[in-house]
């Protein structure tokens, strides 16, 4: 009965995803090249705010676990695990003052409306995963912007997003270049759950009624800390947190 249902209402939802997309395509540009950066990061911020109210068409809601704990005016490696291209939009909204940009795979750099922009010009890096020779200098340039601007860059170190809600290993040579090259920078647990559920069955359709939720664990300078101690307390508090 729930696909049934899930037809039209997923219908609805991809239909008010897509104008929201183009009709801040170019909201996104004249920010950018008229006002500015603060500008355009207002952009995005109601942007994925839209997108978060689209998923309301779903029956999905939303809670963010301990906010609160997330030391400001430092920069940031929020690392999580990956569920579904689900997780971003809260990340961007409900973080929004920490100026979170993505590490994100050069696929997703062109083609899509204000997603690609954003990729592009918003100081998110985009990475080729078969060529480690570009993706390396890439997360360093992140690392010494979120560095210098006080910043944060968002890393989901799975590498590729969990079907089933189960962590997969986490691959250490991304956060290691964050961490070597913002050594300032505090690290950023973040447990998502149940945002798998949305695309349960594939994009069409999507699942009804789930409830997502991001949770926090305590924050910790990545200073002076042997980086074997930084992953395996990252990922264990990670992992920890999913229930599936």
């Amino acid at each position: 009965m729930e696909k049934i249902l899930s037809y039209p209402l997923t219908i609805l939802f991809y239909l008010a995803f897509l104008i929201l997309l183009l009709v801040f395509h170019p909201i996104q540009y004249i920010c950018f090249n008229v006002f500015g950066y603060q500008a355009h990061k207002k952009s995005v911020d109601y942007l994925n705010g839209g997108l978060i109210r689209c998923m309301h068409i779903l029956g999905t809601t939303f809670a963010f676990n301990n906010l609160e704990s997330v030391p400001e005016g430092v920069p940031l490696i929020i690392v999580a695990n990956h569920q579904s291209m689900y997780d971003i939009p809260p990340i961007i909204w409900f973080m929004r003052r920490f100026h979170p940009k993505f590490i994100s795979k050069k696929e997703l750099g062109k083609g899509i409306p204000s997603v690609s922009y954003n990729l592009r010009h918003g100081g998110s890096v985009l990475i080729d995963r078969k060529d480690p020779k570009q993706a390396l200098p890439a997360i360093k340039s992140m690392a010494e912007y979120i560095e210098k601007n006080n910043r944060s860059a968002v890393i989901f170190p799975e590498g590729t997003r969990s079907k089933t809600g189960a962590p997969k290993k986490f691959s250490e040579n991304g956060l290691k270049i964050l961490c070597k090259y913002a050594p300032s920078a505090y690290i950023v647990p973040i447990s998502i759950n149940n945002s798998w559920k949305v695309v349960r069955y594939g994009k069409l359709p999507l699942g009804l009624g789930n409830h997502l939720t991001f949770t926090i664990h305590q924050p910790f300078a990545a200073k002076n800390i042997p980086f074997d101690e930084v992953i395996n307390k990252t990922e264990q508090e990670i992992t920890q947190g999913i229930k599936f």
